[in-house]
């Protein structure tokens, strides 16, 4: 993982939403690193994803400026996580609570300019990109400026691309200094897996492994299973945010695998490590989102010399024996 080296490593690290899924996998390397942080989230501290003694936990509602301003007194750079998301049923259900997140964004960003913060880090989302481009199973990877002429995912992407544009602007404005990364499609151990927020990867690995376990041979997938998209380990996820917040001023670059595959083709490589072989049921009239995407890795190479590189199969192998853990001991009757 990449270092803040010792002359930048001036005070406390600021991670919002640090008791969500990629927020605790970015707390966990930032304290193995020896930093000190800050992690922030509105759930109860029971309901956090990782929960770290080391790290000083705090339970504040950062869509509020007043805990921003709480939140970000005394550190020196933040990651700002904080979201009210989930899978594409959640998405495409709850588009105004999805456009709510801009209050968090937006008040950090006033907190850590009046705080004299060093440096803010931004989690966008490729669903910033314009539905047009992403049509066909077959997608071209998509590049940085296909976020423009913008017409983004209704909600969700909107939030994130205004946001996107606040950042920006903090930084030529007011000398904040400002990194985006656009997220496409993070999974792995510690995430929600069940519960209506839960994405396509951990979706598929719960259904395989309750079908295993209960022996029904059966699973539901959302659409036709040909629509494919390309999903980034949690272990790379957290690399590349800190390579890009340590890293040069650009604007908005992608961070994801370009392992493109269809949803039948994460199902084969969950049933492969499951060993099962299950009866697809295919639910039509469920959400489905675009029907490809794909993420165009140009730009972080020759920004930064690496790209994501963990594989599907690799990633999904510690996802399922995660979720599998977790369903066995929801079919017996145990808290998870």
């Amino acid at each position: 993982m990449p270092r803040v080296s010792a002359s930048e490593n001036r005070g406390a690290v600021l991670v919002t939403g640090g008791g969500g899924f990629i927020g605790g996998h970015l707390v966990a390397e930032l304290l193995r690193q020896g930093r000190e942080v800050r992690s922030v989230d509105c759930k109860p501290l029971a309901e956090w994803h990782q929960l770290f003694d080391e790290a000083d936990n705090h339970v504040l509602d950062v869509s509020l400026l007043e805990a921003c301003r709480e939140a970000a007194d005394g550190v020196s750079e933040v990651y700002n996580l904080a979201a009210d998301m989930g899978g594409m049923g959640f998405i495409e259900g709850n588009k105004a609570l999805c456009m709510l997140s801009v209050l968090p964004s937006t008040h950090m960003l006033i907190a850590a300019r009046d705080a004299g913060v060093e440096r803010f880090f931004y989690s966008s989302s490729a669903c910033v990109y314009a539905a047009e481009k992403q049509q066909t199973p077959e997608v071209p990877a998509l590049k940085e400026a296909d976020a423009y002429p913008a017409m983004p995912e209704d909600g969700y992407g909107w939030e994130k691309l205004f946001s996107e544009r606040m950042c920006r602007h903090f930084m030529e404005d007011f000398g904040l200094e400002t990194r985006v990364a656009r997220y496409h499609n993070v999974y792995g151990p510690e995430g929600t897996w069940t519960g209506g927020r839960e994405k396509a990867p951990a979706a598929i690995c719960r259904k395989v492994a309750e079908a295993a376990q209960s022996g029904s041979g059966q699973i539901e997938i959302w659409g036709d299973g040909q629509q494919t998209r390309s999903f980034m380990y949690v272990d790379d996820c957290v690399k590349g945010t800190l390579t890009i917040a340590s890293g040069p001023r650009v604007e908005p670059i992608n961070l994801g695998s370009s392992e493109l595959v269809t949803i039948n083709e994460l199902v084969d490589i969950v049933e492969g490590i499951a060993g099962v072989e299950l009866e697809r049921n295919y639910k039509l009239d469920a959400p489905q989102g675009v029907r490809g995407r794909n993420s165009d890795n140009t730009l972080i190479r020759e920004t930064y010399g690496w790209e994501p590189s963990i594989s599907l199969r690799e990633g999904l192998e510690k996802t399922y024996a995660w979720v599998s853990e977790q369903v066995e001991r929801e079919l017996a009757g145990r808290s998870t």
